[in-house]
């Protein structure tokens, strides 16, 4: 604990940096989830297919698939950003998926008869019945975000996994706590505001 003490300006800054990280993955991830989510919904017979290929990205053990990203972007923030979106995208397009399947058909036959565009019944119905699921699986995909991004300090990237494998490498008990501790406090913070936004959007 003397070194989150006494380097708790550099703890912070390494927090910040871990949290940027996986907010941007999981923006990039979104942005990815949601087509394919729709293919899914739309065209149910693909959903074997594209759930079974997501779902063999994500047993895949994360040192190995860093490995094969270092080969394929180098050192740095690269191979773990492009990591984070591929593992994220099981959790997410099942999530938003399940959601949207899981809208009552009446409400649908209802946007339908109000003359609704499929865009605007997708924004103004679906997409707000379908947001309580959505959400949790955000939480659930952000809270993997963060324990995944520790391994970035393993390939040159940023974020607290600098501090848990310098720490192993110098044999610095206190630095491997450090940056553990921290990884694990940004874990508890985003499952928490993310279980109060699912919350109200229940509600």
């Amino acid at each position: 604990m003397t070194y989150l003490t006494s380097h708790a300006a550099r703890v912070f800054a390494l927090a910040q940096d871990h949290a940027l990280i996986v907010a941007a993955a999981l923006l990039v991830a979104l942005a990815a989830a949601f087509p394919l989510a729709l293919v899914i919904v739309r065209r149910p017979r693909t959903a074997p297919l594209l759930l079974g290929l997501l779902g063999a990205i994500y047993t895949i053990p994360s040192l190995a698939l860093l490995a094969l990203l270092v080969r394929a972007f180098g050192l740095g923030i690269a191979p773990i950003f492009v990591a984070l979106v591929a593992y994220a995208q099981f959790m997410l397009v099942r999530n938003i998926a399940a959601g949207i399947s899981g809208i009552d058909p009446a409400q649908i036959d209802a946007a339908h008869g109000l003359g609704m565009a499929a865009r605007q019944q997708f924004v103004r119905v679906e997409l707000p019945l379908a947001l309580p699921v959505i959400v949790g699986g955000i939480r659930v995909a952000a809270v993997a975000m963060i324990a995944i991004a520790t391994l970035g300090g393993y390939v040159g990237g940023e974020g607290l996994g600098t501090l848990i494998f310098t720490g192993l490498t110098l044999h610095h008990d206190d630095m491997i706590v450090a940056g553990s501790l921290a990884a694990s406090l940004l874990a508890i913070v985003a499952d928490g505001a993310l279980r109060l936004v699912e919350h109200a959007v229940r509600r």
